[in-house]
């Protein structure tokens, strides 16, 4: 079996040398040049994934992984065409379907009869067979469906193995391939057969949908549990005790291509109240906690804070849509002059993206210190030699309060 994937990004590869893995012919398809060259070479252009580097290299020397910027001809040799290509939001926050329309009209420029073509980006409801079906229309036997990934960067590998793989086809051919192809490119517990792409398309949207809804929830109890002097982290835990809750954690935000994203392909007509109202209460969180930063040490006018990680979690270098960037605006606008570290990052490309590089840890002088990702390599740090430093709000409910406190500041988890 030959598979072609299209987009080589942090799941389109991970998904190529899985497919390799277990014996298929894979060509990866992606239209940055020196990214297939890097790959071809046999060097990872993607870092932090758990078990990536090892399994290109594997991939690589048996011949069963290559890569190419030619789509057209990768998909002329191929049996399943697996799309996994970005789609994001354009400036007014809609689908932003220019890579995807893109990728779809050079898989058509070499498409035979009888290729099944997957999507597994996460797209709007209907994409898969109004979108993607008509533009591949007119190629005899067409075979489609829709199987959106279902993966957390920094460890794909182990998610590919734990969680059903859902396919929702256009017909019955098109399931009886794409279930194939599936258990044996795979190693998950089970191919889930839905009614068709929509219900395949839905469910993806409503993962992602109920945990930035959840997130939401845990930040509004957390704004009142800080009204009560309440530790809202104790509360969850104790309500989580009872099997029928699953409250998630609160924080200053929520970032990444997929939750901040994902209500936005909802659309308006739909009236659904609850994702919107969630996204604006998630993306009000920095503000908050800029907020009780300000009340307790007083007016940030002047003042210089370090905030701490600009990845939008822990230990994985992904900045799309990070709280970072919104705790920088909240910052700004109260007259703060806010710095940034964050090890994944260089100080260029911190620049890159309007930020002043705080340097090297501890920096000269700071008179406050938020942590947004608490990652690894901040649990070592000697909080008592940010020298001025009067409080730390940790953005994250990560920090040990004792060894904050200790250091001569005063600790602000969120709603604690």
């Amino acid at each position: 079996m030959k598979a072609c994937v299209v987009g080589l990004g942090k799941v389109g590869l991970p998904l190529a040398v899985q497919y390799a893995s277990r014996g298929l012919s894979v060509i990866g398809c992606d239209v940055d040049a020196s990214k297939v060259e890097r790959i071809n070479a046999g060097d990872c252009p993607i870092a932090g994934e758990a078990g990536l580097e090892a399994a290109l290299d594997a991939a690589i020397a048996s011949g069963r992984l290559r890569a190419t910027s030619d789509t057209a001809a990768a998909v002329r040799e191929s049996d399943v065409v697996v799309i996994i290509v970005p789609l994001g939001l354009t400036a007014s926050q809609q689908p932003d379907f220019s890579q995807l329309d893109a990728a779809v009209e050079s898989i058509r420029a070499g498409l035979q009869p009888g290729t099944l073509v997957v999507v597994e980006t996460t797209v709007p409801v209907g994409t898969t067979r109004g979108r993607v079906g008509n533009a591949l229309a007119g190629i005899d036997a067409t075979l489609l469906a829709a199987s959106p990934e279902r993966l957390t960067t920094g460890r794909i590998f182990a998610d590919l193995k734990s969680y059903p793989k859902i396919v929702g086809a256009i017909d019955d051919e098109s399931w009886s391939r794409a279930h194939a192809f599936y258990t044996n490119a795979l190693e998950a517990p089970d191919v889930l057969r839905v009614a068709d792409p929509e219900t395949a398309e839905l469910s993806k949207l409503a993962e992602g949908v109920y945990r930035d809804v959840n997130i939401a929830l845990a930040g509004e109890l957390a704004r009142y549990a800080d009204e009560l002097g309440i530790d809202v982290t104790e509360a969850i835990a104790a309500a989580n005790s009872q099997p029928f809750s699953h409250l998630h954690q609160p924080g200053v935000g929520v970032g990444g291509h997929c939750l901040p994203v994902y209500p936005y392909f909802l659309p308006a007509e739909a009236a659904l109240r609850l994702p919107a109202a969630a996204r604006a209460a998630n993306d009000a969180m920095a503000d908050y906690g800029v907020g009780k930063l300000e009340r307790a040490i007083g007016s940030l006018r002047g003042a210089t804070v370090l905030v701490l990680g600009l990845a939008y979690r822990a230990n994985v270098k992904e900045a799309a849509h990070s709280s970072a960037l919104l705790l920088v605006e909240a910052l700004r606008r109260r007259g703060a002059r806010p710095i940034m570290h964050d090890p994944l990052y260089s100080d260029d490309e911190l620049r890159k993206l309007g930020l002043e590089p705080a340097g090297a840890l501890p920096p000269p002088r700071i008179d406050a210190l938020i942590v947004q990702a608490w990652h690894d390599v901040y649990r070592d740090l000697d909080l008592a030699s940010f020298t001025g430093c009067r409080a730390l709000l940790d953005g994250r409910n990560a920090v040990d309060r004792t060894a904050v406190e200790a250091a001569g500041m005063q600790y602000l988890g969120i709603g604690r």
